[in-house]
């Protein structure tokens, strides 16, 4: 499954480690992907991948709890 964001497309980002010997490796920025509910356009309820950022913003709606 690709590490993407379903909401705004956020994905992996690339660069460069390097060490005080100034070696240089490959390394991974990976989103801060969390599994949440959302309510959709028509009302239902589906579970998406959304990154940190769009659940901040406000960019998803939650369902209302049910107690």
């Amino acid at each position: 499954m690709a590490k993407i964001c379903e909401i705004c497309g956020k994905g992996p980002m690339v660069g460069s480690h390097v060490s005080h010997a100034h070696n240089v490796t490959k390394r991974r920025w990976l989103p801060n992907l969390q599994k949440v509910k959302v309510v959709t356009e028509n009302g239902s309820v589906k579970r998406m991948r959304v990154c940190a950022s769009c659940i901040r913003s406000g960019k998803i709606q939650k369902p209302a709890s049910v107690r």
